[in-house]
């Protein structure tokens, strides 16, 4: 399994980013796929879910991300996606693809499988 992010940057409060996340190894449509951010000195929380498997897709967002962040996924192309709208300060973490076969909870250390992460850094 192998996953690869990028599109983080540098930005300045009200812009905008587009994550990617590229998925290998393993039957991506089939599984559950997050982001997950974390910021120095913080715990890694997840911005947003999106199921996988044969029934239609639904997403889950953090109240932070809500109405400014989008979660998607192309699964003939085997990636995920995180638009990310109206940023602030408080976005600047960095930024984690996690997959998981099955579990769909917010606690981190239960995913299966993990990129290396992409910098975000927002500034006023």
């Amino acid at each position: 399994v192998r996953l690869v992010e990028s599109g983080g940057g540098s930005v300045q409060a009200g812009g905008s980013l587009r994550l990617s996340c590229v998925a290998s190894g393993f039957d991506f449509s089939q599984y559950q796929m997050s982001w997950f951010r974390q910021a120095p000195g913080s715990e890694r929380e997840r911005v947003a879910l999106i199921s996988g498997g044969g029934e239609a897709a639904y997403t889950i967002y953090a109240d932070s991300a809500k109405g400014r962040f989008t979660i998607s996924r192309d699964s003939a192309k085997n990636i995920l996606y995180l638009q990310m709208n109206a940023l602030n300060t408080k976005d600047t973490a960095m930024y984690y693809c996690a997959a998981d076969p099955s579990y769909g909870g917010n606690m981190w250390s239960k995913w299966d499988y993990w990129g290396q992460g992409t910098q975000v850094t927002v500034s006023a």
